[in-house]
């Protein structure tokens, strides 16, 4: 996968707008939990660019940019959980899942709705 990293508020915004063309992926990663890391991991297994029509996912190191988790729950009203994978569509959270139910064929599903 070919992970865009979330480092600052501001790529908020910049989600937000590229979300009026098309679905954007956020994807939370707590580094210190293993079920954190199983979901990572089968998701990078599973992902498949060129049937999610090239999207570019988005990933967030919450161990690290803490703050950043705090605002994607009050931009896109969804409570904070870990790992979470978000789908954003015309500046609003559509979708969300977490630990195992993070499930590639589920998300592909919501992406081309």
């Amino acid at each position: 996968m070919e992970w865009q990293e979330l480092k600052e508020e501001q790529q908020l915004n910049h989600i937000k707008d590229l979300s009026s063309g098309e679905p954007v992926v956020i994807f939370k990663h707590s580094t210190r939990c293993s079920i954190s890391s199983t979901a990572l991991n089968r998701l990078e297994r599973s992902w498949k660019p060129e049937e999610v029509n090239g999207i570019k996912p988005f990933y967030l190191d919450l161990i690290s940019f803490r703050n950043i988790s705090n605002k994607i729950e009050d931009v896109f009203k969804v409570r904070h959980e870990s790992p979470q994978l978000l789908i954003i569509k015309n500046g609003n959270c559509v979708y969300h899942a977490s630990h195992m139910g993070i499930n590639y064929e589920e998300i592909k599903k919501q992406l081309s709705a």
